[in-house]
């Protein structure tokens, strides 16, 4: 198996996915022979028609699915089977999905402190000072002592947000982030993910926001039937897409 990388641009590539292929019971193929590499501060966005494969890539990248073949490397560490390559990749990737997953028993500064205390050793006095920082950040300084149930759906989100953030990744993955959320509550986890792409943060984005990917997204990739479609940079994609399939998904919803 060859890898998709070449000797001038890998010293700049944080994720390296060759080949992948991902089967589930039955006679659903998730992931088909998918190839990619994102380099460091990029912003990838991954589009599709729902069951295309988008989310299991995603959950395929951090080690929450294991691909049937293929290769993954996160910022040179290979996703194997050695716990402690595992283990590595998880505190080098973060991730937010469509649920918030907060738990619902601690406030927001005992949802952001856990896995700080927990996975990286930090004491609590550095753990609160990062998750003080991370809420000014996403806008929710106020928010350190309350409950997640007396936050709204996109306040939530930020604080998943902070959270992942919380670990130092080299990799945020972002699993239709906005899909649960109100309309008037989509844009505040929209404006924080901007902050984090002028930042220069590496990002792997699934959504269906077209608005955001051609704004914010360096490179599109669309997915169908578990297969890499077409990929190309924002610009080249949304104005000449070069498949036919691309041309008459973008004709339904740009």
């Amino acid at each position: 198996m060859q890898t998709i990388l070449d000797a001038t641009s890998a010293d700049q590539v944080v994720i390296v996915a060759d080949h992948l292929r991902k089967n589930f019971p039955g006679p659903v193929v998730a992931l088909d022979d998918c190839s990619l590499q994102v380099r460091r501060g990029e912003v990838m966005v991954v589009i599709g028609p729902s069951g295309s494969g988008k989310s299991t890539l995603l959950r395929c990248l951090n080690g929450l699915e294991t691909v049937d073949s293929g290769r993954i490397v996160i910022d040179t560490v290979p996703l194997d089977d050695q716990e402690t390559h595992r283990l590595a990749i998880r505190r080098r990737v973060g991730m937010v999905f469509q649920s918030f997953n907060l738990f619902p028993h601690l406030t927001v500064e005992g949802n952001i402190n856990l896995a700080q205390r927990l996975v990286r050793g930090r004491s609590r006095t550095a753990a609160l000072a990062t998750t003080v920082s991370l809420l000014d950040k996403v806008g929710l300084a106020d928010a350190l002592h309350r409950y997640p149930d007396e936050l709204s759906g996109g306040q939530q989100q930020r604080v998943a947000i902070a959270r992942a953030l919380a670990m130092h990744p080299k990799v945020m993955l972002f699993d239709e982030a906005t899909s649960a959320l109100d309309p008037e509550m989509i844009g505040e986890v929209l404006d924080v993910m901007r902050t984090l792409a002028a930042e220069g943060m590496t990002m792997v984005v699934v959504t269906h926001e077209m608005g955001f990917a051609r704004e914010v997204g360096d490179r599109v990739v669309f997915m169908e039937q578990g297969r890499i479609v077409e990929q190309a940079a924002t610009d080249d994609f949304f104005q000449r897409p070069a498949k036919e399939r691309t041309r008459a998904f973008l004709g339904l919803v740009v």
